[in-house]
């Protein structure tokens, strides 16, 4: 049985500075948040309460979250909704340590109901400016494609963007990842890397080795969100190792989706016995149990991990985010005074 983390370690993980890299924002959308907005936009409920609604978030795979997930973000109708969104998860993210937070948002989910680009890219731009003054966290914006639908509507919803691309950082990859293989959306990538926005995507969750591969030939990704399938293929796993790739793992969401049976069984210790530059993540908090640190003391309490690995989960998380570098390394010389308590 997985021992509960004492104190003093929950203490040395959570001081510990750390770069959150695979979150969707509006993953991070707690019932009663939803509740609320639903209550003030107007917006019909099929659950007839908060315990309802938690209740109904029993998944079996990444389709049966994934339509709870679109049916939750109908809500989110304005501005001033996308910025409280993302400031709910900024108090988090303060809380766990976080210091820099590359957010996933899907513009699709709420362009196809009627909603301005405009306003969730502005809601959410506000939020990361308000978040650096109020909590002294780095945060900027990836857009995301949804693949279950065409690459032609991805490249119209990349140029649709473009009138806010200062607010981006770069493009990924999400949605339902069976039968949609990276290479669906080669030309929208290409054009992304045309307007020099960093290119992360996900595969190997759901998706066999192969999608990892065909993420970084095809789309040139520069991070893999998920990748622990990677392990079913050694020559992937040393191919990633020496390029220092980072692969942003999300364990309660892989768990919660049934990619693994439980944290014990997770791969994150081979990952890390391999050399590869893997990361933690809450991936969608709200849904999956946990945000970062709940996902960090999970990890700790069911795995054979040390303080060690703490440190270079931290730093791997900090090195592979896209901030500017003065800033990764201002946060590194934090990372090693925490880490050892000088």
């Amino acid at each position: 049985m997985p021992q509960p983390a004492s104190p003093d370690l929950k203490d040395f993980l959570r001081r510990l500075p750390k770069a959150e890299l695979h979150l969707h924002i509006e993953g991070s959308l707690e019932p009663e948040q939803l509740f609320a907005l639903a209550h003030r936009n107007g917006v019909p409920l099929a659950h007839a309460s908060v315990e309802a609604l938690r209740a109904a978030y029993a998944f079996h795979d990444l389709q049966s979250f994934l339509d709870i997930y679109y049916a939750g973000a109908s809500v989110l109708r304005t501005e001033l909704d996308f910025e409280e969104l993302a400031m709910a998860y900024f108090a988090r993210a303060a809380a766990d340590g976080i210091v820099r937070a590359e957010l996933f948002f899907d513009p699709q989910t709420h362009t196809i109901r009627g909603v301005p680009m405009g306003a969730v890219i502005e809601g959410l731009s506000r939020a990361c400016r308000r978040a650096a003054r109020k909590h002294g966290i780095s945060a900027d914006l990836i857009l995301c494609f949804l693949r279950h639908l065409s690459e032609a509507e991805a490249l119209q919803t990349l140029e649709d963007a473009l009138p806010w691309r200062s607010h981006l950082i770069g493009v990924g990859l999400d949605s339902s990842e069976r039968g949609h293989p990276p290479e669906k959306f080669a030309r929208v990538f290409a054009r992304a890397g045309e307007l020099g926005l960093h290119r992360v995507a996900h595969a190997g969750e759901e998706g066999p080795p192969a999608y990892i591969e065909s993420a970084l030939d095809v789309l040139h990704a520069e991070r893999i969100d998920h990748g622990v399938r990677c392990t079913e293929s050694p020559e992937l796993v040393r191919r990633l190792a020496a390029a220092g790739t980072p692969l942003t793992v999300c364990p309660l969401s892989n768990v919660k989706l049934c990619v693994f049976p439980d944290l014990a069984s997770h791969n994150l210790p081979a990952l890390l016995a391999a050399g590869l530059k893997v990361n933690l993540n809450s991936d969608d908090p709200a849904y999956f149990g946990g945000y970062l640190l709940d996902n960090w003391l999970g990890c700790f309490e069911a795995l054979p991990l040390s303080r060690a690995d703490a440190v270079t989960l931290a730093r791997n998380s900090l090195e592979a985010s896209f901030a500017p570098a003065a800033e990764r390394q201002g946060w590194l010389a934090q990372l090693d005074i925490a880490a050892t308590g000088r």
